[in-house]
């Protein structure tokens, strides 16, 4: 798998995964809904660690910068 998230998207992936689980355990979201961004936050924080997003791929995103700056996947 080649990286396609940069740092920076990497980050707030990371951040916003986090926020949504801390509002779940906190009881600020709760029910269906609550259960739903739970689950949205564990893969914002997956991917995000692992700098890897399949939904990039699928509509062939790149945040990732090479040497050259922004490069397609090929």
């Amino acid at each position: 798998m080649k990286k396609n998230l940069g740092k920076l998207d990497s980050i707030i992936r990371i951040l916003i995964g986090v926020v949504l689980a801390y509002l779940f355990y906190n009881n600020y979201i709760s029910n269906t809904l609550g259960i739903v961004l739970l689950s949205l936050s564990g893969v914002l924080v997956i991917t995000g660690f692992m700098g890897w997003c399949p939904l990039y791929r699928l509509f062939g995103l790149r945040t990732c910068q090479t040497n050259h700056g922004f490069t397609e996947d090929r």
